[in-house]
Formats: structure tokens, sequence, C-alpha cells
């Protein structure tokens, strides 16, 4: 599987301790297999790093946009992860996490409601290493230095555009129901 990470720096040797503890997927190195996806989140001067993972005998547990994905990222946010797994992939949450988690906390959309607020927008996938195990089948291919941001933030721009202008629209749905 080939996969791809976005940094400031070359890293041939991830550190699956570095990131955050409440993150989608709990604490681990982060990749993605959509190259074009790592590009529209870059910087300028950003380095892409590529590498191929071999799945091989290690526990991988994959998500699709569904309650058990959801809830998964709703405890990861709280640093609660309670999956023991070498490798997690699945969706990307989109930029309206927090603001979900918000509302289900108050009391004021159930966790079916929210779901259908996550299921807006596009859908891209992350891929989680959060073992020693899984960071020895990494293995480090090389490095691109990132052009052409200017292209990729104009499509990100629309993007978010597109998404806002569906999350009101989903929004008002469920207020009238």
């Amino acid at each position: 599987m080939i996969l791809y990470h976005t940094s400031k720096i070359e890293i041939m040797l991830p550190d699956i301790h570095y990131g955050r503890k409440n993150a989608d997927f709990g604490q681990g190195f982060y990749l993605t297999p959509d190259y074009d996806f790592t590009y529209r989140w870059a910087w300028q001067d950003a380095i892409v790093n590529k590498y191929e993972l071999d799945l091989d005998g290690l526990y991988v547990h994959s998500f699709s946009r569904s309650i058990e994905w959801f809830e998964y990222i709703f405890h990861n946010r709280r640093a609660e992860d309670r999956l023991d797994a070498d490798i997690v992939m699945g969706p990307i949450a989109n930029d309206t996490i927090f603001d979900t988690l918000g509302i289900i906390s108050s009391g004021y959309l159930s966790s079916e409601e929210a779901l259908k607020l996550l299921m807006i927008g596009p859908e891209y996938t992350q891929v989680a290493v959060k073992t020693g195990k899984a960071v020895k089948q990494l293995k480090w291919l090389g490095s691109d230095k990132v052009t052409g941001v200017k292209e990729y933030k104009e499509l990100l721009k629309k993007e978010k555009d597109e998404y806002q202008e569906e999350f009101a629209k989903t929004m008002q749905r469920l207020n009238e129901d």
C-alpha cells in the first residue's frame, strides 16, 4: 500500500508518539493513500513523504462513515482510544467535528443527527500507524517538494464553500424535523 505524509521535513523513520493523543484515530503517525489530498492540505515549502506499508501480520481496523466511526472519533477527541490496532484506516472527520461534538455534548443533537452532519462533503481516507510493529513495516520511499500550492488552495476553498452551504442546509432540515 502506497501512502503519503506532508511535513516540513523528510521523515524517514516516523515517530508514532509525536502527534496529538486526541486526533481522529488517537495517537499515531497519520498518512493518506490519496496523493491529491496530500497536496490539498500542504503549505508552501512543504515536503510530501512517500511510503510503502506492508499490512501482512498487522491488525488493521477499517472504518467507513458510520456510527461506529463517529463514536470512535468522539472518544479519541477526548483522548480515550478504545481500539487496540496496529493500523486504523477510515474517513477523515470534516472540519466541523469540534462543533458537532459540542452540539452533541449540549444535548442539541443525537449521535445519529450529528452523523448526518459528518457525512457532508467529500470523503478522504486517513491511515494511522499506531504501533512500533506497524512502523517497522512502513518503508520510506522518498519525498517531493510541494509545488502548485495556489491551485490546490483555490480548489480547497471551493470545496469548503460548497461544504458550508450543504452543512447549513442539513442543519436547517434537522431543525425542521
